[in-house]
C-alpha cells in the first residue's frame, strides 16, 4: 500500500477551474479522513497561459507530468483561440505522448435526476463504454487533392503504443476530393480487448457488448472483431460477450439500455456512443471520465468542455467532475491495489447519490438554483456524514 499519492492538476479554461475546485476540497477531505496523504500541484497550461507566453504545453512539463499518479484535468477552450490550437496542443498531446489508449467513460443515471428516456430510471441506466482512444480514424491520416491534380501524401503513425507505421498515399484526381484513413492496429486492438476483460472480471460484470461495423468496413473492423473474438476465447468461462453494429448498439441504448454491462468500442465509434450514453444519463454535467494508461500516468477529466458563457458565473454544475475525482480514485486502487483509495471513491460517489436523491440541490442545469460551490458544499457535508457514520 502506498503512503501517499501525487495529484497534477490542470483547471484550463472556462468553467474548469470552477469545478475542479469543488471536487478537489471534497476528494482531499475525504481522503484526509481515511488517513490518505495526497499532495497536488497546480499546472496553468490553458488559454491565460497560452496567450502570455505562447506555449501550450512545454516537453519539460510533459515530462514532470508523467511522474505523478494521476492527471486531473478541467476543461480547454477559449474563445479568444482558434479552436483546435489548445485541444491539440495540451489534450491531444497529453493523450498521445502518454499513450492514455483506454478512454473510461461510465453512464449511470442517479436517482434525483432526469433522463430523456421515457420509462427509465435508476438502475435500468448503469453501464461502462470503453474507448479505444489512439487509433481509428482519428490517427491524422488525411489530406485534400484539388480537381486535376496528383499527389503523394506519406504518413507516420503510431499504433498500439509502437512508433513509427509509414503510409503512402498517391491520388490522381479529376474532380477534386479529401481522404481520411483510419487505423486498427493488432497490438492497438488487443491491448484495449484485454484491458476490458479485466476490467470487467475485477468489478463483477459479466458480459461485455464489443462494437463494431464489421459488414461494411471490413478490413479494419474485421480485424477488430477476429481478436474479440480470439481473446473471448481466453475468458469464455468468466465473462459472457457478444458483438453489435454500431447502429444497432444506438438504437439498443435509447430502446433498452438495461442490457447493457461493458461496451467496448473503436475509437471513432466510441466517441459517438459515449456522448449518447452522457445524454440519456441525464446530461454532460453528470458524465465522468477516465483517459487510461493502465501502467502509466492517468488523466481524467469531465466531458463537458470549457462552456465560456458560464465561466465566473458560479452557474456550472460540478457534478460531472467531482465522479471524475472518484473515478480516478477507483483507477488508483485497481492499479496499486490499495482499499483505502476505493473507500474514498465509494463513499464521494455515494455522497453524491445522496445528494442528489434529496432533491434539495438542483444546479441551473437541472432546472434550479443551486451554485457551483453550494452543490460542492452540500456533497461535502454528506461525505463527511458518511465518514463519521461508517457509511
Amino acid at each position: 500500500m502506498r503512503s501517499a499519492y501525487r495529484i497534477a492538476l490542470m483547471p484550463g479554461d472556462g468553467i474548469g477551474p470552477e469545478v475542479i475546485r469543488e471536487a478537489v476540497k471534497i476528494g482531499e477531505a475525504v481522503l484526509e479522513s481515511i488517513g490518505i496523504r495526497v499532495f497536488f500541484e497546480e499546472f496553468p497550461n490553458g488559454a491565460e497561459h497560452y496567450l502570455r507566453t505562447g506555449e501550450t504545453l512545454s516537453e519539460e512539463t510533459l515530462e514532470k507530468l508523467k511522474g505523478f499518479d494521476a492527471i486531473f484535468f478541467g476543461a480547454v477552450g477559449d474563445p479568444r483561440i482558434k479552436p483546435g490550437i489548445l485541444e491539440k496542443g495540451i489534450l491531444l498531446k497529453l493523450r498521445s505522448s502518454l499513450d492514455l489508449y483506454v478512454n473510461l467513460r461510465p453512464v449511470k443515471l442517479l436517482n434525483g435526476v432526469e433522463s430523456p428516456l421515457k420509462g427509465f430510471g435508476p438502475g435500468d441506466i448503469d453501464f461502462v463504454v470503453i474507448r479505444e482512444n489512439t487509433e481509428d480514424f482519428y490517427v491524422d491520416m488525411g489530406g485534400r487533392v484539388d480537381a486535376s491534380c496528383s499527389r503523394a501524401f506519406e504518413f507516420t503513425v503510431n499504433t498500439g503504443g509502437a512508433r513509427g507505421s509509414k503510409y503512402r498515399v498517391e491520388v490522381d484526381s479529376s474532380s477534386g476530393e479529401a481522404f481520411q484513413i483510419g487505423v486498427i492496429s493488432r497490438k492497438g486492438a488487443e491491448r484495449i480487448i484485454k484491458f476490458s476483460f479485466e476490467y470487467a472480471i475485477k468489478r463483477g460484470m459479466r458480459r461485455i457488448t464489443f462494437v463494431d461495423k464489421a459488414n461494411v468496413l471490413t478490413e479494419a473492423y474485421g480485424l477488430w472483431r477476429e481478436i474479440a473474438e480470439k481473446i473471448g476465447e481466453e475468458y469464455k468461462n468468466i465473462v459472457e460477450s457478444e458483438f453489435m453494429y454500431v447502429d444497432a448498439a444506438a438504437l439498443h441504448m435509447v430502446l433498452n439500455p438495461k442490457r447493457f454491462k461493458v461496451i467496448v468500442a473503436p475509437n471513432m465509434f466510441g466517441d459517438i456512443l459515449t456522448d449518447l450514453g452522457a445524454a440519456i444519463q441525464g446530461g454532460l454535467g453528470f458524465a465522468p471520465s477516465g483517459n487510461i494508461n493502465p501502467d502509466g500516468t492517468s488523466m481524467f477529466e469531465p466531458v463537458h468542455g470549457s462552456a465560456p458563457d458560464k465561466a465566473g458565473k458560479n452557474i456550472a454544475n460540478p457534478i460531472a467532475s467531482i465522479l471524475t475525482f472518484s473515478l480516478m480514485l477507483e483507477h488508483l486502487w485497481s492499479r496499486y491495489n490499495d482499499e483505502h483509495l476505493l473507500e474514498a471513491s465509494r463513499i464521494i460517489e455515494k455522497a453524491v447519490e445522496n445528494v442528489l436523491a434529496s432533491g434539495k440541490f438542483k444546479t441551473v442545469d437541472m432546472g434550479g438554483n443551486t451554485k457551483t460551490n453550494e452543490m460542492g458544499d452540500a456533497i461535502l457535508a454528506e461525505a463527511k456524514r458518511l465518514v463519521h457514520s461508517g457509511r
